[in-house]
């Protein structure tokens, strides 16, 4: 079974991590979850102003 999903890594301070990890797990997500709502988020609000995202050429 092939699957789009994407990995990432990502370096960040300890604390807020830390931090991060209870807002998730306050809205019963898991950090990865959390993050992918606030990338939504964040990409809903940025193509609302500026329009939508399209790719041209697949840069994968």
């Amino acid at each position: 079974m092939t699957t789009d999903t994407a990995k990432f890594t990502l370096r960040t301070d300890a604390e807020l991590l830390k931090k991060f990890r209870y807002v998730a797990d306050y809205n019963a997500r898991s950090a990865n979850r959390e993050l992918e709502v606030l990338m939504k988020k964040h990409i809903a609000e940025f193509e609302k102003e500026h329009g939508k995202i399209t790719f041209e050429h697949n840069f994968s």
